[in-house]
């Protein structure tokens, strides 16, 4: 089954659902500025295209969106991954995204939406790779290395679920961005990187002779906006959420990336 169909076929199952007395009475904003951060190395969820240097992705018109139904200004902002959840915590922006799995530890630091998005855990790997074939295979040939950043679900699952469960396992080599990553295997530097099969398969649609998956998922993970814990735009952000999966609107920006993103790169 293409992966937009599977995407949008698990919207359904987070549950998304809009009370009818919700409908056509979100709440107004009255113009606020909401700024936003991203860090634009997950297409096609967030990303530059190389052609326009334009920032454009799922995340960016999901949050767009939601701006308009809740009439408010989105102002985007870049930062690092690392930098990222901690910057949101602290009050320094509004709503950050990049494919951010919610999990208990990161719940600690953050307030989440509701899902928007369900993905799974794959391995991403250059187009002509033979060595290796699945998580088990790869975890044998010892020459391997895996491109991972720290605290992210990718790294976790490369120690725990692929190596021996040492986090400072001399096979795991460190990058500040998931992007860096990627480059590192495509240069031959790293084997393999793990991502969900959302980041993975928007660099496969970008570059088909370059990259592939393999093997089976590792588990699957749901993807949320964060906030600053006792944010007032949470509920909000997911009424608005709640109403755009209603009306289709989540359905036809997962088949605008993940279908006509496909066909048009």
């Amino acid at each position: 089954m293409p992966i937009f169909q599977k995407v949008a076929g698990l919207f359904i199952a987070l549950g998304l659902t809009l009370s009818p007395a919700l409908a056509g009475s979100l709440p107004d904003l009255q113009g606020r500025e909401i700024n936003a951060v991203t860090a634009n190395d997950y297409p096609p969820l967030n990303f530059v295209d190389p052609k326009t240097s334009e920032a454009m992705g799922w995340e960016y018109d999901a949050v767009n969106e939601i701006g308009k139904r809740l009439n408010a200004k989105i102002k985007w902002n870049l930062s690092s991954w690392d930098a990222m959840i901690q910057s949101v915590a602290d009050g320094q922006y509004d709503i950050g995204m990049d494919g951010i799995t919610i999990n208990d530890e990161r719940k600690a630091q953050v307030a989440f939406s509701d899902p928007y998005m369900r993905s799974e855990m794959l391995m991403l790997v250059r187009a002509d790779e033979t060595r290796f074939t699945d998580g088990e295979s790869f975890g044998k040939f010892e020459k391997g290395l895996v491109g991972a950043q720290t605290g992210t679900t990718n790294f976790y699952v490369a120690v725990y679920n692929m190596l021996d469960g040492k986090e400072d396992n001399p096979r795991i080599k460190l990058f500040e961005t998931f992007g860096a990553s990627v480059q590192a295997l495509k240069a031959g530097d790293v084997d393999v990187v793990l991502t969900d099969s959302a980041g993975g398969q928007g660099y496969i649609d970008a570059y088909p002779d370059t990259y592939k998956l393999i093997g089976k998922p590792m588990g699957s993970e749901d993807f949320g906006f964060i906030f600053k814990k006792g944010s007032d735009l949470t509920g909000p952000v997911n009424a608005a959420l709640a109403e755009m999966k209603a009306d289709g609107t989540l359905e036809k920006l997962t088949q605008k990336w993940f279908r006509d993103y496909k066909m048009n790169n």
